[in-house]
């Protein structure tokens, strides 16, 4: 299980994001409101974010260590601001291992991944056949153990073959339904737009006044404007919009 945070807008810090509000993702690696699984997310954490005046590609920060632990993200979150940011802290589903590879967000060209769930049956057999499904490119791309990347590696080798991005999503979902199922809450972005799937692990949706959209395992704060987003949904956000492909 995990507890991810997807943000688009103005320029704003990641200390803002994910430390600085009262329920943010670091109070959530600790003492989360809303997970089902686990009550603790100290198997890692990674931020990614965008600054696209120089690049399409994010920059990422990830750690196996607890968010709590790591003073070199505490030192920079405060100045780097971004307009789009993914961020997660992870709560690793035995009998993965907790490592930097591990860790969320997964990133490949302009894109940013992560999962909220587990693939029923993932190291009994389903991985093998999942990843038989996959392109060679793709396949080769993977260089963790967990069944997100290999979810990650799922949606962008259907993008390689022209689906759009929340086609992928929808197509990969069914592919691991198909398998057994599992938790498959799933947010994609290449910082112009989110695109989210929910299925087993609920998603929470915030639009702001100044176009700010949010996308969060649970809200980071108890103010109004908060929206659950029914299982099953998929959607597609940009700043100041929300375009729903299924709910």
């Amino acid at each position: 299980m995990c507890r991810l945070l997807a943000y688009l807008g103005p320029p704003v810090t990641l200390a803002a994001l994910v430390v600085e509000p009262p329920h943010s993702l670091l109070r959530q690696s600790w003492a989360p409101r809303r997970q089902r699984n686990g009550v603790v997310n100290a198997d890692g954490f990674g931020v990614g974010w965008y600054d696209r005046a120089r690049r399409p590609e994010p920059a990422r920060y990830r750690s196996p260590r607890p968010m709590w632990a790591d003073a070199s993200f505490a030192s920079l979150a405060g100045v780097v601001a971004s307009t789009a940011v993914l961020a997660a802290v992870r709560s690793a589903t035995p009998p993965t291992a907790v490592e930097e590879s591990a860790t969320p967000p997964f990133t490949d060209g302009p894109w940013l991944f992560a999962h909220n769930g587990a693939v029923a049956g993932f190291h009994a057999g389903v991985s093998s056949r999942l990843r038989r499904s996959l392109g060679e490119r793709r396949d080769a791309g993977i260089a963790g153990p967990t069944d997100s990347e290999v979810l990650f590696a799922m949606v962008l080798d259907r993008m390689d073959t022209g689906a759009t991005a929340p086609d992928a999503l929808a197509g990969t979902v069914e592919a691991v339904q198909a398998e057994g199922g599992g938790g498959l809450t799933m947010v994609l972005t290449d910082g112009v737009a989110v695109h989210a799937t929910t299925c087993g692990d609920a998603l929470f949706l915030r639009r702001d006044r100044d176009g700010a959209v949010v996308v969060a395992s649970e809200p980071s704060d108890d103010g109004d404007g908060w929206e659950a987003v029914p299982d099953a949904s998929r959607f597609t956000a940009e700043a100041g919009d929300v375009s729903w492909c299924g709910r």
